[in-house]
């Protein structure tokens, strides 16, 4: 049997499925991916290949999580070839498989040794597929004239994802991120805040895929640990807004911003500063953070509006019912029509 889709993995550090605790510990990258695969399954036949599988076969959502050997075809034979974030296996699986489309589903940043492999993906035909408009634009500036074909679509959050009635407390705030993005910054700016209004508390919950130095902790800080989604979602439901108030990591979505919006949490985020401007919901959530008085303008104004106005609302273009038809659409795209990946670059 051939066609169909295949995701390949080489970079999880472990195997992991849609089954109930497999993506503890792990990061937004492999979630989004078993969202979005088991969300195409209905619709094709989907295979996720993994390099860190080596046990058995698993089958979850109707997708088949299988192991990964780069010396070798793939033996459903995809139409489509979809590798996360590596940019030197596209190329050796495009020559492998020289009638399937490849596609790097890029999630991150990748550093200046990648601005050497950018020919190689160009030669094979292979395509980028970054998270914003914002990622790709960058990338298409950090690549220039060597640039393969570059186009994004969101990462999803759930359709069903919508305010309820818990009460907003106007005293606590959150930061749902691994340490490694700001939180040293965060602590600093959360302890200037404070001094402004004592009874502010900032809850920390931290995924625990990546353990970074962040400095003293400060009075008011709640530490939570790894948070299952829903027990996060119910912190975005009870807090005045999650606080970013960081310029030092750029997000090249930023889905945690996305859900909190989506349950009427607004974020505290720094103006222009990776893919903050195009996530938020509002331009208000985005400011310039390295000026405390507009820290705590914005935190009052919110703080007063409790109960009075939406704080933050979904963005029905990140909805996964949304996303999901995107890629649906762009796997249906046959070879006479690739251009049409080129017009999602506008």
């Amino acid at each position: 049997m051939s066609g169909g889709i295949t995701f390949v993995d080489v970079l999880a550090p472990r195997a992991y499925s849609g089954m109930p605790g497999h993506l503890a510990g792990l990061g937004g990258t492999e979630a989004t991916l078993v969202r979005i695969a088991e969300s195409l399954a209905p619709r094709l036949r989907v295979t996720v290949r993994q390099s860190a599988r080596q046990e058995h076969d698993e089958l979850s959502g109707r997708v088949r999580y299988a192991g990964f050997d780069v010396r070798r075809p793939l033996p459903e034979a995809p139409a489509t070839i979809v590798v996360v974030n590596s940019w030197k296996i596209a190329p050796r699986l495009a020559r492998l498989h020289p009638a399937a489309r490849v596609i790097v589903w890029q999630h991150v940043f990748p550093g200046r040794h990648n601005r050497a492999l950018a020919p190689a993906l160009r030669e094979a035909g292979v395509e980028v597929i970054c998270v914003s408009a914002a990622h790709a634009d960058w990338l298409r500036a950090f690549l220039g004239p060597d640039a393969p074909s570059i186009g994004h679509i969101h990462n999803p959050i759930n359709d069903d994802l919508v305010p309820d009635d818990t009460p907003r407390d106007p005293g606590l705030m959150l930061f749902a991120s691994s340490p490694h993005k700001g939180l040293g910054q965060v602590f600093r700016r959360f302890e200037a805040l404070k001094h402004r209004i004592p009874s502010l508390r900032l809850a920390v919950a931290d995924p625990g895929y990546l353990a970074w130095p962040a400095g003293p902790v400060p009075t008011g800080v709640i530490p939570l640990g790894r948070l299952e989604k829903p027990r996060l979602v119910s912190w975005m439901r009870r807090a005045l807004c999650l606080f970013y108030p960081q310029d030092q990591f750029a997000e090249t979505f930023g889905l945690v911003i996305a859900e909190a919006n989506a349950v009427g949490c607004p974020a505290l985020l720094q103006r222009g500063l990776g893919a903050n401007d195009e996530v938020a919901s509002d331009p208000g959530q985005c400011i310039d953070t390295a000026n405390p008085e507009a820290i705590a303008a914005r935190i009052a104004e919110w703080r007063s509006a409790i109960g009075r106005r939406p704080l933050a609302t979904g963005r029905a273009e990140f909805r996964l019912s949304q996303v999901t038809a995107q890629w649906a659409a762009l796997l249906n795209t046959d070879l006479a029509d690739r251009p049409r990946l080129h017009a999602m670059q506008d």
